[in-house]
């Protein structure tokens, strides 16, 4: 049996990764925390959790196999830390934190205690997402790329939009997605997704990033555009909106273009097309329904690599990849589109 601790257990805990892992027969819910001493008492009883607390350091005491990071995204860092450095597998939402220097030290930190570290990227878990990869092996370099994500989140990020929710017992925190010190805001909120499959997809990195954000009262961003320059020379255009109208599903738009070929995957469509010489066109099989979004992949994986029979599909690299891409995008634009190099001293080679 592995035993489980979440820490920062709020609404997307509560409606995810907890019930999940709950339905695994090989996991058993040991220690969860949270803020509020109400809500937290409220999760201990429906799940059986054997342990509680509002400080997540009490857990590190305990014997615990696999850990779920959710807490704000500013506090990732410390926390998911903490768990590798006890020998736990860790599950750290997305993003998987803020600082790119933070983000490859957890990709270091894990290799040097021999255990997993997962993103919560729901998407890299779909059914016949896989062949993205195969196609992209066939396109040859990567001379450039477009990457888009759009979704139905102006009221969240606008301070509206929770209605959908009003029902759950426990509540959405509104700092998750308006705090710009939390990570508010549409590029670490959503545009993160997208970036998740891009980086897992390929190994391309971001070198450099001219960008623009449309902001919110509030000071967050609501739409992202950036032009970038990848490590290999490749060029991008990076860009996110929540302006999606309500009713409507995601938005995800990747297109890589080779020296052999190009690929094309949109979401929304379910659609994932291969071009290459000679006019041939290859398109992928996918049943209606397998790429709507939903999380329980990566808690699901988190169990099954600390049991040893999976891969990990959205490894920390691919997480601290999108986290400097990210990073990079709003300071860039803070800066009224000034360059943004991204820094070797936060890269995987550093870690």
């Amino acid at each position: 049996m592995l035993k489980a601790a979440i820490v920062g257990a709020g609404h997307f805990a509560y409606r995810m990764h907890i019930p999940v892992l709950a339905a695994r027969p090989e996991v058993t819910l040991d220690s969860v925390c949270r803020l509020g001493r109400a809500e937290l008492d409220l999760i201990r009883d429906e799940f059986g959790f054997a342990f509680a607390t509002e400080d997540w350091r009490e857990i590190l005491d305990r014997d615990i196999d696999i850990a779920v990071i959710a807490s704000p995204h500013n506090l990732h860092y410390e926390q998911a830390r903490a768990f590798l450095e006890k020998g736990c597998h860790v599950l750290v939402e997305k993003p998987m934190c803020l600082d790119p220097a933070e983000a490859w030290d957890l990709v270091r930190i894990a290799a040097e205690c021999k255990r997993e570290l997962l993103v919560a990227y729901g998407w890299n878990y779909k059914t016949g997402l896989d062949t993205l990869r195969d196609f992209t092996a066939r396109i040859g370099t990567i001379e450039h790329v477009v990457c888009h994500m759009a979704s139905f989140t102006r009221g969240i990020f606008s301070g509206g939009g929770m209605e959908r929710w009003k029902h759950i017992a426990i509540q959405p925190d509104r700092s998750t997605w308006e705090a710009p010190d939390q990570g508010g805001g549409y590029a670490y909120g959503q545009l993160s997704h997208a970036l998740g499959i891009l980086f897992w997809a390929t190994d391309l990195r971001v070198a450099e990033v001219r960008s623009m954000a449309f902001q919110a009262p509030t000071d967050i961003d609501l739409h992202d555009a950036a032009a970038v320059r990848f490590t290999n020379g490749a060029t991008g255009v990076l860009s996110g909106s929540c302006g999606v109208p309500n009713g409507h599903g995601f938005e995800v738009d990747l297109r890589l273009y080779g020296t052999k070929g190009s690929v094309l995957l949109d979401i929304e469509t379910e659609r994932m097309v291969l071009k290459t010489e000679g006019g041939e066109t290859e398109v992928a099989q996918v049943s209606p329904g397998d790429w709507t979004y939903s999380c329980e992949g990566p808690p699901n994986r988190l169990v099954d690599v600390a049991l040893g029979r999976e891969r990990n599909e959205s490894a920390g690299d691919i997480g601290a990849r999108a986290v400097e891409t990210l990073h990079a995008v709003l300071q860039s634009a803070s800066q009224g589109g000034l360059a943004h190099s991204i820094s070797l001293d936060s890269r995987a080679d550093k870690a």
